[in-house]
């Protein structure tokens, strides 16, 4: 078995979906660097089918919320660095085919990559399973942040949502430290650790600037605190 062929079937057993045609699979995560045969049509299919699926979960799940607050979270829940994050924390990346000049700039790391590979997942599987697994797929992909989207704070970024948490109940505010970089100048990787002593919490977040690691860190924080009351700390 080649090592795409491993980095493939790891992938699918952390997506917990099983092709029925993994020769979709397949497609989604092939970079149109690669060949004609590539993920951009998947993409553009699975773009649609998220739009949906998030829109129509905003729509149950806040009754009172106009319209302009709808499109606001929706916006949120499927920009491109949300995306990415999701695809991060699956490894996607490992899994993606392409060409030389963009296995040569780290393109696996690259978040609309990233972020286009996974819609285009979306799309395969809508394809593979129809629309029923397509919608149990994003749901489960955004159950935590379903959990915290908060229409009042959906204009704001994640470092000062989680500042402003803390400081709402009288707690010191994080501590971001770079741990490590990589690559070349104009394709460098970050990853930053988020320390927040109240919580005796640590978090971890990459990306393609010291600013996008933050954000992740940061957002992956509210996604633990969120699991436990504010003022509980971690034994």
């Amino acid at each position: 078995m080649t090592i795409q062929a491993v980095a493939q079937q790891a992938l699918v057993n952390r997506l917990g979906y099983c092709f029925k045609n993994e020769s979709l699979l397949t497609q989604a995560l092939t970079h149109r660097s690669f060949g004609a045969s590539n993920n951009e049509r998947l993409e553009f299919l699975g773009d649609g089918a998220l739009n949906f699926v998030i829109a129509n979960q905003l729509y149950q799940r806040f009754p009172k919320s106009p319209e302009g607050d709808l499109s606001r979270m929706r916006a949120q829940m499927v920009k491109e660095a949300t995306l990415s994050d999701i695809a991060t924390s699956l490894h996607l990346g490992d899994a993606l085919k392409m060409g030389e000049g963009e296995l040569k700039s780290a393109g696996w790391r690259r978040p609309s990559i990233l972020a286009d590979a996974l819609e285009a997942i979306i799309g395969a599987i809508y394809l593979d399973g129809g629309f029923a697994h397509a919608e149990s797929f994003v749901l489960e992909l955004y159950a935590a942040r379903f959990k915290m989207i908060d229409p009042k704070a959906v204009d704001k970024d994640a470092k000062s949502q989680l500042q402003e948490l803390l400081q709402s109940n009288k707690m010191a505010t994080p501590t971001y430290t770079v741990t490590h970089t990589s690559g070349e100048a104009h394709a460098q990787h970050f990853v930053v650790q988020c320390d927040i002593d109240a919580h005796q919490l640590r978090t971890v977040g990459e990306g393609n600037s010291r600013r996008a690691a933050e954000q992740q860190a940061a957002q992956q924080a509210l996604l633990e605190i969120k699991k436990r009351p504010i003022g509980n700390k971690k034994s």
